[in-house]
């Protein structure tokens, strides 16, 4: 697998990771997470959370570091904003921007009631690949959003879940199945998490065959540990690891709750 794909899975992955607290209050919060390769820093994300009454917004910027930024500097922003659901976190809009070199992409989607009511991107891929597997208004139905969907209640199963996800552009399934429970400490948290396996299920918007898709596709070893935010029966995720044949990417919370 090619170090550039190794980084895109793991910023999608940090894309829907971020910082939660008390949704009783109003309240604002921040997280940060490092990104490695096999101990090497990759990149640095940083989410900050506001919460008014029942609705929420996150905006978060990602940016690359060490080797990775020398030799192509990477860079993202993402937000949105929605409302607190009773099973998940409905988003109402949602937007991500990143330049990677001189390449750059911007997206924004508009949902309803967890459907997909409108979605854009610049530059369009135009013309689509022959092998390209389109989205249909179908896969746009009872949705979540890349930053919303890997907050869960704590009423709701942490794994067993299956999370479908639509970031703009492509669909995909995140499979959550039980592995156990492990200690994590950073800081502002230190205890007991939820551990959990990955698997990677792309649905549309994907070119079909392409390598990094059908690597993640296949992979499942993959694992997400689920954090509990002591003032809300709410869970998120402070660690990702994702094997690669460059050694594992590891997305860690160096910041929670504090």
């Amino acid at each position: 697998m090619k170090r550039r794909n190794g980084f895109r899975a793991s910023a999608l992955l940090t894309a829907m990771m971020f910082s939660t607290a008390s949704l009783a209050a109003d309240i604002e919060h921040q997280t940060d997470y490092s990104i490695a390769l096999a101990g090497l820093p990759l990149a640095r994300a940083t989410f900050h959370t506001q919460l008014v009454k029942n609705r929420y917004t996150i905006s978060g910027t990602l940016n690359s570091a060490g080797l990775v930024d020398i030799i192509s500097r990477t860079s993202g922003q993402t937000r949105v904003s929605g409302v607190i659901a009773n099973d998940h976190l409905r988003a109402s809009q949602y937007s991500m921007s990143y330049r990677s070199g001189r390449k750059s992409r911007a997206i924004s989607v508009t949902f309803r009631n967890g459907n997909v009511v409108r979605a854009s991107m610049t530059p369009k891929r135009n013309p689509l690949p022959k092998n390209w597997v389109p989205v249909t208004s179908r896969d746009m139905r009872n949705v979540l959003d890349p930053l919303s969907g890997l907050i869960i209640p704590g009423k709701s199963r942490v794994c067993p879940n299956t999370l479908p996800i639509f970031d703009g552009e492509s669909r995909l399934d995140i499979k959550l199945s039980p592995k156990g429970t492990r200690s994590f400490k950073t800081r502002g948290f230190e205890g007991e998490v939820i551990v959990c396996g990955v698997r990677f299920v792309p649905k549309a918007g994907y070119r079909k065959g392409r390598e990094d898709v059908e690597y993640l596709r296949r992979l499942e070893t993959m694992e997400v540990w689920f954090a509990r935010a002591e003032a809300v029966d709410v869970y998120a995720p402070v660690y990702v690891r994702i094997p690669t044949k460059l050694g594992p990417v590891t997305v860690s919370a160096t910041r929670f709750g504090d």
